[in-house]
């Protein structure tokens, strides 16, 4: 119990401490940031968000499609937002696994289809991130080398998978479990390298990746900073790969503290820069919560119950009937 306390208090922790570390040093200049702020363009950065989030729901149907699974729209962007609003506070992003248990409720979908989906969609999330910040680091001066490097390794892990994907055709096994990983891999190789696939889902993380991108625009321009579109989704970049580390719930803390330095680089003030990065993300995730919410009145009374175990550590797949 004290070790799955800690596996949640410790990271929470730090994500607050990172976050008020953040404001601290910035409070007076903070003030003044925020008294000068247009909060009409928050209204909008809400607006877009909530539309992006159907945007992912409609490529997560293209997923769960492709391997056979047949979902309507709104369950699939109900599934991502309570899969999302279970990571806020479950560490090491283990909310995904909820989407398994509600495929298999709603959908009566196989835990391997299930998880399969998972790893499609995270492939793209990636690798449509790094080739996002691949062509924006010519156009932007004064880039730290470690941020060049985070980019290509994460695309270098992306081109290994591909491989891995490339060769499982060839791999067999009766080891129970090689064989439920193996099975994993060509379900996911199916959906996720087909001609259709890559073109269609390649498409649409483009769109929802700038989508994204466009958000921490808006709430740029709410404090009056001009911000190249290039810098942006440089600091969108680096803040959802640093992110990816599940160093904290929901990268909270990690998310805000990357996107602010990225901007701070490009000649944005300290203090503007914290707000851009601190609102972009309380829109984001406020977003998703309220989402999340909604989606466990769209599941029912079972959805709750599954969410209460996901966060005291205890989902057992025999729960699911």
């Amino acid at each position: 119990m004290i070790k799955k306390t800690a596996a949640v208090v410790l990271p929470t922790i730090l994500a607050v401490g990172i976050i008020a570390y953040m404001l601290y040093r910035v409070w007076d200049d903070l003030l003044i940031a925020v008294q000068n702020a247009v909060w009409s363009y928050l209204f909008l950065a809400f607006l877009i968000c909530a539309g992006a989030w159907f945007l992912r729901g409609f490529r997560y149907r293209a997923i769960l499609t492709s391997l056979t699974v047949s979902v309507t729209l709104w369950l699939s962007t109900a599934c991502i937002y309570l899969s999302q609003t279970a990571n806020l506070i479950v560490p090491a992003r283990l909310g995904d696994l909820i989407r398994l248990f509600i495929l298999k409720h709603e959908a009566d979908a196989t835990y391997t289809s299930g998880l399969s989906s998972v790893v499609v969609e995270r492939f793209f999330d990636i690798v449509t991130i790094a080739l996002l910040g691949a062509v924006t680091l010519p156009f932007v001066l004064n880039v730290p080398d470690w941020f060049i490097t985070v980019i290509y390794v994460a695309l270098a892990l992306c081109g290994i998978f591909v491989v891995v994907l490339f060769s499982v055709g060839r791999l067999q096994s009766e080891n129970k479990y090689l064989k439920m990983g193996i099975d994993l891999l060509n379900q996911v190789k199916e959906a996720s390298l087909s001609a259709k696939g890559i073109v269609g889902l390649s498409a649409l993380s483009i769109v929802i990746w700038l989508t994204d991108v466009v958000i921490c625009y808006v709430v740029a321009l709410m404090f009056g900073a001009s911000i190249p579109f290039v810098v942006v989704t440089l600091a969108i970049v680096i803040g959802n790969l640093v992110k990816a580390v599940p160093v904290t719930p929901g990268g909270v803390g990690t998310y805000e503290i990357s996107v602010a330095l990225t901007l701070s680089l490009a000649g944005v003030d300290p203090a503007v820069a914290t707000l851009i990065a601190v609102i972009d993300h309380l829109v984001k995730n406020g977003v998703t919560v309220a989402g999340g919410v909604v989606s466990l009145y769209v599941f029912g009374d079972w959805a709750v119950s599954l969410l209460r175990r996901a966060f005291s550590h205890s989902l057992d797949v025999s729960e699911v009937k």
